[in-house]
């Protein structure tokens, strides 16, 4: 991956670049005029030692769309406290989940997979007219380097797509907000245009499905219950206006109206709290307990707000959510996995992008 900085292109470099027709022979050789198309996800440190997870929650957890307390408040409990204790936390969870043989995440690890599977697809459709690459909210690869990469392959229309189906201020429009700080810096702008959440799209709820499916048929006994667990945000979040709690519920709505299944089948929890503050209810971790003392002894959890495994599936709802529920009682735990690059993910990410290019390609 090319990691420049932003406003010193070096166009000669790029394959397929040519001079224009009657331009002098001095004049640099421009590249060929394309489109861009950039996924975003969350973000994974470096590594799990302490001062790549100090680095990475850093900048997470200074981030005003995820933390909004004044910083005179914040920083001091960030720096001195938090700062301190938590990344030995962090990075052990992050350890126990590792890519080792690649030295990286999961998240990573998938991230980069559907990158690949994405403009594979994009290629079939548009053949060389679409430059597909990914960034990272937090960590790297970079927005502001990503965005350069694109603009140096001559992306003068950049479809930035942050892989969240269900919009938050605290995921998607922090990710928008990246692009446009690395957007201020460059003296060419190239035309952009932001994905909107997808949380509702036929294809998205189709792959959900068809992955409960496999897994519940592979299942014997069957789970007595599906719970749909989305990362959690403050309650304040949702009476500030954010609509992340409300499109979390219609994801579940429909993906049971699309298995066929009663209300009494299938709920929605939230997981991730952090902090003093009351947030999104029932908390998973509660909620599974609850389960196993009514009776639901056999439980399959999914995590529809995630688009690839990371840490919050592979580790907490894998060790310590099920934990939870075996030690209320719960006999048989069963995880679906995110979605990640499953063929049906895939197809359904490349119907949205089409959708948003639309106009630039046809």
């Amino acid at each position: 991956m090319l990691d420049a900085k932003p406003g010193t292109p070096s166009m000669g470099d790029v394959e397929g670049a040519s001079r224009p027709a009657h331009a002098p022979a001095d004049h640099p050789r421009v590249p060929k005029e394309r489109v861009g198309v950039l996924v975003a996800n969350l973000g994974t440190p470096d590594g799990y030692d302490y001062w790549s997870m100090r680095r990475y929650l850093n900048e997470f957890l200074s981030d005003r769309r995820v933390i909004d307390y004044p910083r005179w408040k914040w920083q001091p409990i960030l720096q001195g406290i938090i700062l301190t204790k938590r990344p030995f936390s962090s990075g052990a969870a992050y350890r126990s989940i590792w890519n080792e043989s690649r030295g990286e995440s999961p998240l990573a690890t998938t991230t980069k997979a559907q990158t690949d599977k994405i403009a594979q697809r994009m290629k079939e459709r548009y053949g060389d007219c679409v430059v597909v690459d990914y960034c990272m909210r937090y960590g790297n690869p970079s927005t502001r380097s990503r965005v350069a990469a694109l603009v140096e392959q001559g992306c003068h229309r950049i479809v930035f797509f942050p892989l969240y189906p269900q919009y938050a201020g605290a995921t998607t429009a922090t990710a928008n907000d990246q692009l446009f700080r690395a957007l201020m810096e460059l003296k060419w702008q190239p035309a952009v245009r932001t994905v909107p959440a997808y949380f509702e799209d036929p294809a998205y709820i189709e792959a959900l499905a068809r992955s409960v499916e496999h897994t519940y048929a592979a299942t014997d006994p069957r789970p007595d219950i599906l719970v749909c667990s989305y990362h959690g945000v403050p309650v304040r979040y949702l009476m500030e206006g954010d609509p992340y709690h409300c499109q979390c519920q219609k994801t579940t709505r429909l993906l049971k109206e699309r298995l066929g299944w009663a209300d009494t089948d299938i709920v929605t929890t939230f997981q991730s709290r952090f902090g003093p503050e009351e947030w999104l209810k029932p908390y998973t971790v509660e909620e599974v307990a609850r389960l196993a003392q009514a009776g639901k002894k056999r439980i399959a959890v999914i995590a529809p707000a995630f688009s690839a495994d990371c840490v919050e599936t592979l580790e907490e709802i894998q060790e310590e959510i099920r934990e939870s529920f075996e030690h209320a009682g719960g006999e048989c735990f069963t995880y679906i996995p995110c979605l990640n690059d499953d063929d049906a993910h895939i197809d359904a990410l490349a119907r949205v992008i089409e959708a948003n290019v639309a106009g630039w390609l046809d």
